[in-house]
């Protein structure tokens, strides 16, 4: 038994390179794995890009609410009265 297998049969939480993120395949110490953003791993390049335009997808979502937002607030900031303003001395 190798090292890293006594090492890992000891621990109590799976190592974070056990299984794919997204659909939760085992990945094999002796196969490619497909990393994103830092420590995210999947099984294949298709797994890793669904899950890289589920955040895009979230992305733009998130963009649009915080523009939407930001819009009416500027209207509700900007509201403007007018009128005639007389001066006499």
């Amino acid at each position: 038994m190798s090292y890293d297998a006594l090492f890992y049969a000891g621990s109590e939480e799976p190592h974070f390179l056990d299984a794919c993120t997204l659909c939760s395949k085992p990945l094999s110490h002796n196969s490619d794995i497909f990393m994103y953003r830092g420590n995210t791993p999947f099984c294949s390049q298709e797994c890793r890009q669904e899950q890289i335009e589920s955040d895009e997808a979230r992305e733009r979502r998130w963009k649009k609410m915080a523009s939407k937002k930001s819009t009416e607030t500027s209207k509700k900031s900007a509201t403007v009265q007018t009128g005639t303003l007389v001066a006499s001395n």
